[in-house]
């Protein structure tokens, strides 16, 4: 496998020439008398609205502009800290949920944030159309508010509180009724209705060059924000991240833009920090979703054969650079409370791949060939990328011919979690601290055409459904957390999807930003305690 490599001065140089291109050039951004953060951002998100779209590519902007009503935190009672809600206190029978709102805080627009908000988005957003809230939330049938800065969810059958704990700074980004009700909540772009709670407003967007986020006056928390406006400036090529860093263009690079193998270089640089905390709510897994509907790959000695033909550690030193840990199943090592080892596991084998194959009836052709594939890699990361380039050769090696699909995000969401028009893809779904959030998803059936990062392969087990939906249910914490240990072994059996690695990220800042990795989401919370020293 083979990287290209570019000199420190072609990519500053490529840089340069990308902001000078633009209306709204790095250096003038830089040089205003506002304190004017400027970030690299390597994508588009066309659809902003968090409330839809849990996904950390469309939180990393929003989550500035729209609220949760908790975030997680370091030091917080339970890992969290209150957002638009001061307290939550579930019910011994797990029927209900009461949220004790915070009082005080206005939309965007200057209209008072209340407890009809919170339920609007509960019962017409989060669950019937969130991709992830439409798990969380199946068994919400009512919000009560009894006042303006009380709500209270009502559960048809027992939801696990610690679910609910765990699932609040992803799930329960918070819209205004008065803005979105009567709408296409579903809609893209919303960037036009981008309208919150949070510390920054939404103010412009360029498409191709920037989107321009400036200060809330009437922020809840005094004092904050603490800069006046943030940039994202959009750099679709991540190797120029690091350019724009050294040059001075950017304040900072999140989510690994800044390549890895530049890490070591870059961190010896004068005014630059390498920063990997504030990512450990976001475990990342590398993984090989399935298309079931296609003969070959509903055949479990296929999936097996393919689980065979991939190398974990080899990916982990080459594609990674060590910054990752080879997976046994969908529950990252670093979720002790919820991870086992005693799962079915495929050691690198291309002898026991070539057997299974042989076995499933897929010879090998005149040419070598058994069948082709058609794959696609996710565009949203290097490692994404470098991965699907080694997958095309790993399934070389026993026979399966698999054509690369490069396709930019939008086109991508659209082939695999609408149209289906893969056989395998290369995906990085989080895991978020509870296997509800997230990761039962990508197993479950039943996911409708068009929800993003679901189980949109086709495959079907109701033994595991059912075992999905008991775990959703249970609220006694120890016996939920061996279902979701049995979960993992049906699914390291079954193989409805690869688990490759899990990995985590890291953050490249000038050393002038300030309060960097303040909490474990931090890449994706709101930033108004981000300041820059002058």
């Amino acid at each position: 496998m083979s990287f290209a490599v570019l000199s420190r001065r072609g990519l500053i140089k490529a840089s340069l020439l990308l902001a000078a291109s633009t209306a709204l050039s790095t250096t003038r951004l830089m040089a205003q008398e506002k304190t004017r953060l400027v970030v690299a951002a390597d994508s588009e998100p066309k659809n902003l609205n968090p409330a839809v779209v849990a996904s950390n590519g469309v939180f990393f902007l929003s989550s500035k502009v729209i609220e949760p009503l908790a975030e997680a935190s370091f030091d917080g009672e339970n890992g969290l800290a209150p957002r638009l809600a001061l307290s939550w206190e579930g019910a011994k029978d797990g029927l209900s949920i009461t949220f004790k709102l915070r009082e005080g805080v206005t939309w965007h627009d200057g209209k008072p944030f209340t407890s009809a908000d919170v339920a609007f988005s509960a019962l017409e957003i989060w669950k019937p159309l969130q991709n992830l809230g439409r798990s969380v939330f199946a068994n919400l049938t009512a919000v009560d508010t009894p006042d303006d800065h009380t709500a209270v969810f009502k559960f048809s059958k027992p939801t696990p509180v610690q679910l609910i704990r765990n699932a609040l700074p992803v799930v329960t980004a918070v819209l205004p009724k008065h803005v979105f009700a009567g709408t296409d909540l579903k809609a893209a772009p919303t960037i036009d209705k981008l309208i919150g709670t949070g510390p920054f407003k939404f103010t412009e967007y360029k498409p191709g060059e920037y989107y321009l986020l400036s200060k809330n006056e009437s922020y809840w928390e005094k004092g904050e924000p603490k800069v006046d406006e943030i940039v994202f400036r959009v750099l679709p090529d991540r190797a120029g991240a690091g350019a724009a860093l050294e040059a001075e263009e950017v304040h900072l690079a999140a989510f690994s833009a800044v390549p890895l193998a530049d890490l070591d270089r870059i961190s010896k640089v004068p005014g630059i920090k390498v920063i990997s905390k504030g990512y450990e709510a976001l475990t990342y897994q590398l993984v090989v979703e399935i298309n079931h509907r296609r003969k070959e790959l509903a055949d479990l000695k296929v999936r097996q054969a393919i689980a065979h033909a991939i190398d974990r550690d080899f990916v982990v030193k080459t594609v990674f650079l060590g910054y990752a840990a080879t997976a046994t199943g969908p529950v990252p090592k670093n979720a002790p409370e919820f991870y086992t080892a005693d799962v079915p596991t495929y050691e690198f084998s291309v002898d026991k791949a070539n057997a299974l194959l042989d076995e499933a009836g897929y010879k090998r052709g005149a040419d070598g060939t058994r069948f082709q594939l058609k794959l696609l890699p996710a565009p949203y990361f290097n490692e994404t990328r470098q991965f699907g380039d080694y997958l095309r050769q790993a399934l070389a090696a026993v026979g399966i011919d698999a054509v690369i699909v490069n396709n930019d995000a939008a086109a991508h969401m659209k082939a695999v979690y609408t149209d289906h028009a893969f056989d395998l893809a290369v995906a990085p779904p989080v895991f978020r601290g509870d296997p509800a959030i997230s990761t039962t998803v990508l197993v479950r059936s039943g996911t409708p055409d068009g929800v993003p990062f679901s189980n949109q392969g086709g495959y079907a087990n109701a033994e595991l459904d059912a075992l999905i939906d008991k775990a959703a249910e249970t609220v006694d914490t120890a016996a939920r957390t061996e279902l979701y240990k049995e979960f993992q072994k049906k699914v390291a059996a079954d193989l409805p999807l690869i688990n490759v690695a899990e990995w985590g990220f890291i953050t490249v800042a000038r050393d002038s930003v300030e309060n960097v990795a303040s909490n474990p989401r931090w890449a994706v919370s709101n930033w108004a305690d981000v300041a820059l020293k002058s």
